[in-house]
């Protein structure tokens, strides 16, 4: 499935046969219907790319470029910074739920009209993002979670819990998201050490949490942006431990590489992402037939599936089997981000965390 060049771009379904034109909505029979969706790059992007763009396009006759966009807040500021010259780098985008809300305060998102999404209604309301004055900003695409992975030709043994961040035995084994607010790992320090992620709520408990997470630094060979990079290294057992995407994890294994994914005894963290609209695209049709289709239990079942992702609908409307849902999610409680800190703390907390964690 993997294949060597992880974050090339790939224009899918130049053809439409004519049978498959006479079915479609007038809306969508203009030529040259297109779209370019931003989804994160790797093994997320490649299987985007094998299992699901193809089948859209397939469906509704609009072609999809894919675009590799950067783990983090990087891809929020290239749009931001594009849609102020009037520019798109992608129409639609997979953005997660703290950028939205960032982007949400500059008007970066088109309101999206929830009356032509068929499946609306049985989305899980944690999965729609609101302007404050109620309108949509993004739709749940798909949730995932980030767990403990380990090369297994270095650790034979599974680790049970996120405090093996800390051990001392992992001196410069560890490969850790870069950033506070796609890292989560100040939740993961209050979930494992302070009793949960309400002793976040004060400015003593999150300068505690601080000082705690401070002590992995010895541990961490890598602190990274581009999911590609850890997931080579991890692979390679070049740098054997570390966090990363449950969903990546799997498909990797199933590839015959040597990695696992572990949910520690804490939970792993449970984060999504959500498609959202850029004010600059001209391509408003096409992206709500997108996003309809995407939002279809069939599809989320599919992603499930092939891509690892956790589906964002009620659990009652999918088409998965228990045991299939059971490989893309665990029963063990979630630690669920602190998305508030990150909007209402965000100057304080970047100005520490790059004090005292990666600096």
């Amino acid at each position: 499935m993997i294949g060597k060049s992880l974050t090339r771009r790939r224009v899918l379904g130049a053809g439409l046969a004519t049978a498959g034109m006479l079915a479609m909505p007038s809306i969508l029979r203009a030529q040259d219907k297109s779209l370019k969706v931003g989804v994160y790059g790797g093994y997320f992007k490649k299987s985007f790319d094998e299992h699901v763009f193809p089948d859209f396009t397939k469906a509704t006759g609009i072609a999809v470029e894919s675009v590799a966009e950067p783990t983090g807040e990087a891809w929020l500021v290239q749009l931001e910074q594009a849609a102020k010259a009037g520019q798109a780098p992608a129409d639609l985008s997979m953005m997660s739920q703290t950028s939205t809300i960032k982007g949400q305060s500059t008007e970066l998102w088109t309101p999206l009209d929830t009356s032509k999404f068929k499946h609306y209604n049985d989305l899980l309301p944690r999965f729609v993002s609101k302007y404050p004055d109620g309108r949509v900003a993004g739709i749940g695409a798909v949730a995932w979670w980030i767990t403990l992975v380990t090369n297994t030709d270095v650790y034979k043994e599974a680790p049970t819990s996120w405090a093996a961040l800390w051990d001392k035995g992992n001196e410069d084994k560890l490969g850790l998201l870069a950033l506070a607010s796609n890292s989560f790992l100040l939740e993961v320090t209050a979930k494992t050490f302070m009793g949960g992620t309400n002793a976040l709520d004060s400015e003593d408990g999150l300068n505690k949490a601080f000082e705690k997470l401070a002590e992995v630094k010895p541990n961490v060979r890598l602190w990274y942006r581009d999911e590609a990079q850890f997931e080579q290294a991890l692979k390679s057992g070049e740098i054997p431990m570390g966090q990363y995407y449950h969903d990546v994890t799997g498909l990797a294994a199933a590839d015959g590489f040597h990695v696992r994914s572990t949910f520690p005894k804490e939970g792993g963290i449970q984060d999504s992402g959500n498609w959202v609209l850029s004010r600059a695209s001209t391509k408003v049709d096409e992206a709500h037939t997108f996003i309809d289709y995407m939002s279809q239990p069939s599809m989320q079942g599919l992603m499930s599936r092939k891509v690892g992702t956790t589906p964002t609908l009620k659990k009652e409307v999918l088409d998965l089997k228990p045991e299939e849902f059971a490989a893309v999610s665990s029963d063990i409680e979630p630690i669920i981000p602190r998305y508030d800190l990150y909007t209402s703390k965000a100057d304080w907390i970047n100005q520490k965390w790059t004090e005292l964690i990666v600096g």
